[in-house]
């Protein structure tokens, strides 16, 4: 939600505006409508005819921040001129609203795979190892090995959604994480491609657990160097920012709480589908052939059992995906 004033300037924006637009309310107010948005050409004609009200709309703000939304204006009727503009971000309405269902959801269906299906994968392990120590082809009973140890590493990473065990919360500098998730990509994953670090050198500790957040980390530059392996041009980037003003629930029932630490993976790769844009944190959703809709859907788990936000994105000129993550500072 925004309020403008007669002059179309920016009096206030509430902490889910903030969110959407990762943008605070501070370095907002007193700009003017347009200085934050690329407006349609026809907006200033469709509310002089009576209104404005948009659907499935992608507005851009000047920074280069893309949203899908429903857009609504509405006067305000005892400030005379001044007006109050809805955003309702479809990714949320369409995406089910509670991202962390889909994260449950997973953690249900981990639980059941692992307790119906791995038992009996180890014996059918157990039994291709015996035909091998008989006689039997070899090249066969390797191909079943190798299938079998597979689909048990797909049940190993499904079963870290079922670790319900409360983070470890401890007041971190999150840059020697950062360097060592740099040195595990480099090391493997993304060997040979190029990762550059934009870092703010001020940025005070932030309230971690240091193991997820390293998962996290490592999972999204994972994402990224397969984003842009064919690409010639190939960039990753990491960015760290302090965001004044920025607060909001990592959770439906948790009170909200600023979250002014962000570190954001980008890459020059070609983003999500736009038909599976909107559904990135759900269980199973995956827009690469051979995905399985797992990494993202753990990266949220693991980030609301820290209290904070992971957001996607497609931003800039020409269009880079982003990887927002959102923490809390630690205290004192």
């Amino acid at each position: 939600m925004l309020v403008l004033d007669d002059g179309d300037g920016i009096v206030f924006a509430n902490g889910a505006c903030e969110l959407l637009l990762n943008q605070s309310e501070r370095s907002m107010r007193g700009l003017g409508f347009h200085q934050v948005f690329k407006l349609p050409a026809d907006y200033a004609e469709r509310r002089e005819r009576g209104g404005v009200t948009l659907f499935d709309t992608e507005l851009a703000t000047q920074r280069g921040h893309r949203v899908r939304v429903d857009l609504s204006e509405a006067t305000l009727v005892d400030h005379p001129g001044w007006r109050v503009v809805a955003l309702h971000d479809r990714a949320r309405r369409h995406g089910g609203g509670d991202r962390g269902g889909g994260a449950r959801a997973a953690m249900g269906a981990a639980a059941m795979l692992a307790h119906e299906i791995k038992n009996p994968l180890s014996g059918i392990r157990g039994a291709a190892q015996l035909l091998g120590d008989s006689g039997a082809d070899g090249e066969l009973t390797a191909l079943i090995t190798t299938e079998v140890d597979r689909v048990a590493a797909l049940i190993d990473r499904m079963q870290d959604f079922t670790d319900t065990r409360a983070a470890t919360l401890a007041p971190a500098n999150i840059y020697p994480l950062l360097g060592h998730a740099r040195r595990v990509a480099e090391a493997g994953f993304a060997r040979g491609l190029p990762i550059e670090e934009r870092f703010d050198p001020s940025l005070p500790p932030a309230l971690i657990d240091g193991g997820r957040f390293l998962q996290i980390v490592v999972n999204l530059l994972k994402n990224a160097a397969e984003a842009v392996r064919d690409r010639a041009d190939a960039r990753i980037v990491v960015t760290t920012a302090y965001r004044h003003g920025m607060s909001a629930s990592s959770a439906p029932g948790r009170p909200r709480q600023p979250l002014p630490i962000e570190i954001c993976v980008l890459d020059n790769g070609p983003g999500a589908p736009a038909d599976i844009a909107q559904h990135l944190f759900e269980p199973f959703v995956s827009g690469k052939p051979e995905g399985q809709g797992l990494g993202l859907p753990l990266v949220e788990k693991l980030m609301t059992d820290m209290g904070g936000l992971v957001g996607y994105s497609r931003e800039g000129e020409p269009p880079w995906t982003v990887l927002r993550l959102m923490l809390p500072r630690a205290r004192g």
